[in-house]
């Protein structure tokens, strides 16, 4: 099956001519290495394919590549979640109350306001000859450079990082019911019990709430830097004509989607990682009982995690030895002293790589989906440590299905960091799941690329209108069938009034018949 359909998508590819190459524009304002890996991963593709693409971002490319054009770049521009936010300021600013008008403003609102630059106003303001064919953004915070599709009188294609966020959904119509989709800031499985059910619809509804309460101001911003005929946040959001989503259902699990909603997970692993230092390379080789590889992302630094439980990181993971220990650390020189000699650490390691490798035995992560998909692309167990947005519901999903164990960011102890690696490195279990998971992670008709490419030149040949929900054009109330609902009680209402009048008429008739037929007394003389 996955032969026949590269075999289609290689025939499709040989039918491409110069004059179905495309102009995309790519507009990725956020700077979180993370969720750019996607969007970069995504934009080279097409430029693979003979489209030129012109990306706007704070992640500038290292070397050129051939129809990749970073058009303006956003360096120094954009406040940074890369290797400089502390344990503590995750703590204070991205868990349960405060994550949602975070995104919708610092990371939305803040962000919409970079249209101000002069290099960004020339762009809005080039409408001559049809400049682009496509624009693409990250559906996230700031959704406001949606409205520049119908800005330009094109389609819009959405990447969503994650799987979809619970605002995304309603852009294409897309099923959310939570008696069973838990939402992406639940924490919870798809098994729920009446109470998880309970939560999930309550804070689904206020996690949308928020976000378009926060993101309000966006509505302003459109019209300030694009014009008065551009259209509301609301409108420019629903023309979106397909979302990109990094899930994938044998992690996330099964639910409806609709046509305009495509699973690419695993959009930005690399066929070839980067190479490792050789020194690197050297030790992972020589690593003949194995090591254990940790990394908590591109955001927070494990060297800012409260010396407490860094102290028994440590004393864990010199019981390890002979098994060695990789770190990676962006700041080695902010650790406390006492490093045992069986880790090695390094601010920069390429993951791919590592994960790939022969002797690993376990990921220890903070749950964040780039590099979880990752570890189950490898058939790596892991230990999750997740700390705020989709990790906590990301290692849940793996501890359900026994590829992970779960610890507590709040109660990392050296007990509890001994029990995790003992079951992780000693029960067949996890390894013999991972891999399968692996099998079924990979085993795809067509590879995440070639999925995401063939749908996104789909929506510029057709427009994108053909993917649309019906759901798009009723409201939430009638989605709901309240309507329905509200018609069918006042029919059973007026039934049952109905009813009882028919049945006080009949009563009486009867009643009536009864005194006809009792025969009369004879008169006493």
């Amino acid at each position: 099956m996955r032969l026949f359909g590269r075999i289609i998508l290689f025939v499709v590819m040989l039918t491409i001519s110069h004059d179905e190459a495309y102009r995309i524009l790519g507009i990725f304002p956020l700077r979180t290495k993370s969720h750019f890996l996607m969007c970069e991963q995504l934009m080279k593709g097409l430029a693979k394919r003979g489209h030129v693409v012109d990306v706007v971002s704070p992640f500038p490319m290292k070397t050129p590549f051939p129809n990749y054009n970073q058009i303006i770049n956003l360096e120094g521009s954009v406040i940074g979640l890369h290797n400089n936010l502390t344990y503590d300021f995750a703590l204070s600013n991205l868990l349960d109350k405060a994550i949602i008008p975070a995104i919708a403003t610092t990371y939305g609102n803040d962000l919409c306001d970079l249209m101000a630059l002069p290099e960004f106003q020339k762009i809005i303001k080039n409408q001559e000859d049809s400049p682009y064919d496509l624009v693409i953004v990250e559906l996230f915070g700031a959704n406001c450079y949606a409205a520049l599709g119908q800005h330009f009188k094109v389609p819009v294609v959405g990447v969503v990082t994650s799987a979809v966020w619970p605002w995304v959904n309603d852009v294409v119509a897309n099923p959310d019911n939570p008696a069973y989709i838990p939402h992406t800031f639940s924490g919870l499985n798809v098994r729920m019990n009446f109470w998880q059910r309970f939560q999930n619809a309550l804070t689904l509804l206020k996690v949308k709430f928020e976000y378009w309460y926060y993101s309000d101001k966006q509505n302003e911003q459109i019209k300030k830097y694009i014009g008065n005929h551009a259209p509301s946040l609301d409108e420019a959001m629903r023309n979106v004509s397909l979302l990109l989503v990094n899930s994938h259902y044998s992690l996330n699990g099964v639910r409806p989607m609709t046509m305009a909603v495509v699973e690419v997970g695993g959009l930005h692993i690399a066929d070839t990682p980067d190479p490792l230092p050789n020194d690197v390379q050297q030790w992972l080789d020589d690593s003949k009982d194995g090591f254990v590889y940790i990394s908590f992302g591109s955001m927070v630094k494990i060297e800012s995690y409260p010396t407490k439980s860094l102290n028994a990181l440590y004393a864990s993971l010199a019981k390890l030895a002979p098994v060695r220990v990789l770190m990676r650390i962006s700041k080695p020189n902010e650790l406390p002293p006492g490093l045992p000699s069986n880790v090695m650490t390094r601010p920069w390691i390429s993951q791919f790589a590592v994960l790939r490798h022969k002797n690993i035995k376990v990921f220890v992560t903070h749950g964040g989906l780039m590099g979880t998909q990752e570890a189950i692309y490898c058939g790596v167990p892991m230990i999750g440590v997740p700390l705020f947005g989709d990790q906590m519901q990301n290692i849940e999903f793996y501890a359900e299905k026994k590829i992970a164990v779960s610890l507590d960011h709040k109660n990392l102890t050296e007990e509890n960091l001994d029990a995790a690696f003992s079951t992780v490195l000693n029960d067949p279990t996890y390894l013999k799941t991972a891999k399968r998971l692996s099998e079924e992670f990979r085993d795809r008709p067509m590879t995440a690329m070639e999925t995401a490419t063939f749908w996104v030149e789909y929506v510029v040949r057709y427009g994108g209108t053909n993917l649309k929900s019906p759901a798009m054009e009723l409201t939430w109330w009638q989605t709901e069938l309240f309507d329905v609902y509200g018609a069918l009680l006042l029919a059973a209402s007026l039934a049952v009034h109905l009813l009882t009048v028919i049945i006080s008429k009949l009563s009486a008739i009867v009643l009536r018949t009864e005194k006809r037929s009792v025969p009369r007394s004879k008169k006493t003389k």
